[in-house]
């Protein structure tokens, strides 16, 4: 009798040992699982940040002049490219416009 109960008691506490074991090995997973996701936030967070810099430098005055001046081959008006036209309209009213043009051809 006193063998069987023994017997018993060795099988239970193994099963206990081995569900220690396993939920030990769960959490230990879980943890590892949950930092990972807690560094790629904070990577995102930082990626997020420099975009909206990089957003916030792109738009900026000097940045757009940039772009027009190299990608658009544009430049600032000077007397020398300016030229003035004045509108007879039908209505007999007069209007004034201002023409830029490059090298003086049109």
């Amino acid at each position: 009798m006193f063998g069987r109960l023994n017997l018993l008691l060795i099988i239970a506490v193994l099963a206990s040992g081995l569900v220690l074991v396993r939920s030990a090995y769960e959490a230990r997973r879980l943890f590892t699982a949950l930092d990972r996701a807690q560094a790629e936030g904070r990577r995102l967070e930082a990626d997020n940040q420099r975009l909206q810099a990089e957003r916030h430098a792109q738009a900026t005055n000097l940045r757009v002049e940039q772009v027009a001046r190299e990608r658009l081959q544009m430049r600032t008006i000077t007397p020398a490219v300016t030229q003035s036209a004045e509108d007879h309209g039908p209505d007999g009213k007069r209007g004034k416009a201002v023409l830029a043009t490059t090298g003086g051809t049109q």
